[in-house]
């Protein structure tokens, strides 16, 4: 067996063999946010490359040495050719000076996707039915604090970490972080769940502060939270209600007043030229009918109707004091018809108290009666009461 063994780690060298000085640069695949560079504990004066877009951690004895921008650097490791052999053979040829390098990408990552593993349980805001949401989409981080992201997350034992395999660290985080924030904006907006689920951008910018907060812990930076889809399940059984709500809503929206008076005017002519309905349908298809209608078919088309006959309302108003109050003129012709007395022969009208007709000289009756039974005041000619059906003599 030989003196001084060779030590294990040269096996990761160009040749299988440390060399008099090793240049050190990145070798591991771009996707990659750490890779720690296999070479280790190499001679002191080794050159360091660190390329744009990374940083570089020297890791000396257990102790983060210093970290590296781009550039080329020289490194001092108390590792010396030759001696270490000898230094090294009570230590199985494995250096007790202990030297490694972790390249960390600076460059922001390409989109790493996220989405919610079960529906969101909300309430709609108008409609106030249970329902569900579920949200999916993207984001993009980058490396800030290098150290920080080694130390905390990452660790010593780990030689690399790709950008997909943030989720296993923030996976449950931010999605407790999206379930809560997207219920309680639902809740406060007052709006229907079919119209927030196309605000996809106004909800990303609310959860980017919430979610920054665990990367920065870390040494993370968050350069960009998107969602791409806010939508209720198909499988939802309220979808197709909420669906159908908000496109009549749509649809009133757009044609506006427009709409509901031409609704109006399509079911007044409905009922005018329904053959079954009568003159009194069709002359009933005016002002009045609107309220008619309206309490029929609801709040909704009575508001319509009212909408559609508020011409027609105003110019009666107007039209009123220029007309007789039609209580006066019933009391006035009640008050002429009392003074006169009709014949029953020839109608001619005769004053009050006449015998005889003045044009045919037929006797006349009495104006007015009273009934024997119920005293109502009935024609002098009634032969039976109106009010009881009393027989008169």
């Amino acid at each position: 067996m030989s003196l001084f063994n060779r030590n294990p780690n040269e096996t990761a060298y160009v040749g299988e063999k440390k060399h008099f000085a090793d240049v050190i640069k990145n070798s591991g695949p771009g996707e990659l946010l750490i890779w720690r560079q296999p070479e280790e504990d190499f001679n002191t004066n080794s050159t360091l490359i660190v390329m744009p877009g990374e940083e570089a951690i020297f890791i000396k004895g257990g102790i983060i040495e210093q970290t590296f921008d781009n550039g080329t650097y020289k490194l001092s490791t108390d590792n010396y050719p030759f001696i270490n052999r000898l230094r090294n053979m009570m230590t199985g040829g494995v250096s007790t000076f202990n030297c490694v390098v972790y390249f960390i990408r600076k460059a922001h990552t390409m989109e790493i996707l996220w989405g919610t593993d079960s529906p969101i349980k909300v309430r709609d805001p108008v409609y106030k039915l249970a329902t569900s949401v579920q949200a999916r989409g993207s984001y993009k981080i980058q490396v800030d604090n290098g150290a920080k992201f080694l130390t905390k997350m990452i660790g010593n034992n780990i030689a690399f970490e790709t950008q997909a395999g943030m989720n296993k660290y923030f996976r449950n985080e931010f999605v407790q972080i999206i379930k809560s924030n997207i219920a309680q904006a639902i809740q406060a907006s007052n709006e229907e769940i079919m119209g927030i689920c196309s605000k996809q951008e106004v909800f990303a910018e609310m959860l980017t502060p919430q979610i920054s907060v665990p990367l920065y812990e870390y040494g993370l930076k968050l350069i960009k939270f998107t969602i791409s889809a806010l939508d209720i399940p198909d499988e939802d059984p309220t979808r197709i209600k909420l669906e159908n709500a908000f496109a009549n809503k749509a649809v009133m929206g757009v044609l506006g007043e427009d709409w509901g008076r031409q609704q109006a005017a399509d079911i007044m002519m409905g009922i005018a030229t329904n053959p079954g309905a009568g003159g009194a349908a069709a002359a009933g298809a005016g002002a009045g009918m609107g309220m008619g209608m309206g309490m029929a078919a609801g709040g909704v088309m009575g508001s319509m109707a009212q909408e559609m006959f508020k011409p027609m309302h105003q110019q009666a108003q107007v039209q009123q004091p220029i007309q007789q109050p039609l209580q006066n003129r019933f009391v006035q012709k009640s008050a002429s018809a009392q003074n006169e007395v009709i014949c029953p022969m020839c109608n001619a009208k005769n004053a009050s108290g006449a015998k005889f007709c003045n044009e045919c000289g037929q006797k006349l009756v009495s104006a007015t009666i009273n009934c024997p039974q119920c005293g109502a005041v009935l024609s002098g000619s009634a032969k039976f009461c109106n009010e009881c059906g009393a027989k008169l003599n």
